[in-house]
């Protein structure tokens, strides 16, 4: 088995698939709206120079999450 952890933890530019969301209906929506749903792959690409937003590549577009936000998505690293 894959090791498993959130998505605020996955180092730069490695790829993973998003396992689950586990977070309020507000929040939910608008992560769903921006792409990010199960089974989606998902890579980090930059970092902003105090560590909080990060910019993610999900299905050809970059789209950037608060740390607070991205710890609510679990991710199995594609290997």
């Amino acid at each position: 088995m894959k090791d498993k952890y959130t998505l605020d933890k996955l180092p730069l530019e490695e790829s993973a698939v998003i396992s689950s969301i586990d977070c309020n209906d507000c929040l939910i929506n608008r992560i769903y709206d921006m792409g990010i749903l199960t089974d989606t792959v998902i890579t980090p690409l930059y970092r902003s120079p105090f560590g909080d937003p990060t910019a993610f590549l999900v299905k050809n577009a970059v789209i950037a999450l608060r740390n607070k936000d991205s710890k609510y998505i679990t991710v199995t690293p594609i290997k």
